[in-house]
């Protein structure tokens, strides 16, 4: 039903627009001690209790912290907001606690594990969850080609984004291959599941051993809500899949009110990159979102190739990190479409240097994520190398000239007044007046407040942030 979508987007020339899609961040961290070991500190005060703070968060776990991100459309945008959550949480950090920069967690102890219960593994887990959603006018400029095909705009929407979740599921393996960081775990981590193989892996996040809740299909639209539906109603709140729909409080809602926006689960951290996500990856990721969108989807057997393709993932995060992927062929043919799509779509140089960075990643898996950390494995752990980070990343926060690098063009008593008003859970941002002149706009509960720079330069911002917001609790 969505005939020559590429086409269409070139005749409507939106490949620009496409290209600023809104994409956002959900990272989850562990916090540990100097030693390595999960923190056993409260969390921070900054956000203890706050489960409704726009960008710190608890996960799962007593020791997570959650960084959440603004949906933005430029990747550089993305990164330095991700960077400044990251520089407010290591300043927010209580004792000595700094950030664990694997997915897989540090060495537990036994008694601690087993409090947890049998099965609870993939809680301890860490990684990235990126949010994905088309912009309006995208999806209302390409609804006027196929107003013959569906009843309303919302159809259509749904159309278009359940394509990408379904393509998503098709091609998993490939990003799988691509970003998985879970190699190994920790000596006792996994000795529940004696399954699992006694060798690296590339990703035992995907490896199908590890509880995942209960599996959805993406058959269809109505079989996906379907299935959402009788999970509600039986009360199991842990539907696993790889995409979730986003931007209603119902299944059933999706129907009249629309898909608002994607959410891909479970990437794993870098340690690679001090804000534990990639620059080439969200380039990549955000290209490859669009060649999941022109992709048409199988005409017959459907449900048989997204099975397959689920079986596709767990072999291929099965693989040994250092030997090349069994599929190496069918991934050679999607980058081979994905750069004829970027030749047709006027790609930018960041989308080409992406794709061409990854493709050689393909043939090379000795640049995969999971072989290079294997090459940091000592007596059979991580743990050296994963604290030789943590104090890497700690150090580099802590001690770097401005105190939030992203606005080092600010005075430090400004850069402290955003800093306090983030802590709080109070929105941020920077934009420009008519005459290039920063303005600072700080938002909570609705209200905003909108300040130059000479308005921040108090010695107690917590007094200056309770005048303006006397709504805000201590803090």
């Amino acid at each position: 039903m969505l005939e020559n979508l590429l086409a269409v987007i070139r005749e409507e020339n939106l490949s620009e627009q496409l290209y600023h899609s809104l994409v956002g961040i959900k990272l989850t961290e562990h916090r540990v001690d100097q030693h390595g070991h999960l923190s056993r500190r409260p969390q921070p005060r900054a956000w203890a209790n706050r489960p409704h703070h726009p960008y710190l968060r608890e996960g799962k776990r007593p020791s997570q912290v959650t960084l959440v991100t603004e949906p933005n459309p430029n990747i550089g945008g993305i990164l330095d907001r991700l960077d400044t959550l990251q520089t407010v949480a290591y300043r927010s950090l209580e004792g000595d606690d700094r950030i664990w920069p694997l997915s897989l967690p540090p060495k537990i102890d036994a008694a601690e594990l087993a409090s947890a219960g049998a099965g609870h593994q993939t809680d301890w887990l860490t990684g990235v969850k990126i949010s994905y959603s088309l912009p309006d006018p995208v999806i209302h400029r390409l609804y006027s080609h196929y107003t013959a095909d569906f009843d309303s705009v919302v159809a259509f929407k749904n159309e278009l984004y359940f394509r990408v979740a379904q393509n998503f599921v098709r091609y998993q393996w490939l990003l799988t291959y691509l970003f998985g960081a879970t190699p190994m775990a920790e000596p006792g981590f996994l000795d529940t599941l004696p399954e699992l193989p006694q060798r690296p892996v590339r990703s035992l996040r995907y490896c199908g051993a590890l509880p995942a809740g209960t599996p959805v299909t993406y058959t269809s639209l109505g079989a996906h809500l379907g299935a959402l539906q009788r999970l509600a109603a039986a009360g199991d709140s842990a539907p696993a899949g790889p995409v979730t729909l986003k931007g209603q409080p119902t299944p059933q809602d999706f129907l009249t009110g629309g898909i608002g926006y994607l959410e891909f689960n479970g990437f794993d951290n870098t340690p690679f990159t001090a804000n534990g996500v990639s620059r080439h990856a969200l380039y990549f990721l955000k290209t490859f979102m669009i060649y999941l969108l022109v992709t048409p989807l199988p005409t017959t057997n459907l449900a048989a190739v997204l099975t397959a393709a689920r079986q596709q993932n767990i072999a291929v995060a099965l693989e040994q990190p250092d030997q090349p992927t069994q599929f190496q062929t069918a991934g050679e043919e999607i980058f081979h479409a994905m750069k004829t799509m970027a030749q047709d779509l006027h790609a930018h140089t960041e989308q080409w240097g992406a794709i061409d960075d990854l493709g050689e990643v393909l043939t090379h898996p000795e640049l995969t994520p999971a072989a290079k950390i294997m090459t940091r494995v000592d007596q059979h752990s991580l743990m050296d190398y994963g604290l030789r980070v943590a104090n890497a990343w700690r150090y580099q926060r802590l001690n770097s000239v401005a105190l939030l690098p992203v606005y080092k063009d600010l005075n430090f008593r400004c850069q402290h007044f955003i800093l306090m008003a983030m802590q709080a859970g109070i929105q941020f941002y920077q934009v420009k007046d008519e005459f290039g002149a920063d303005l600072l706009m700080f938002t909570y509960q609705g209200v905003t407040q909108v300040l130059q720079e000479r308005d921040t330069q108090t010695k107690d911002p917590r007094v200056q942030l309770r005048e303006l917001f006397p709504e805000l609790p201590e803090f």
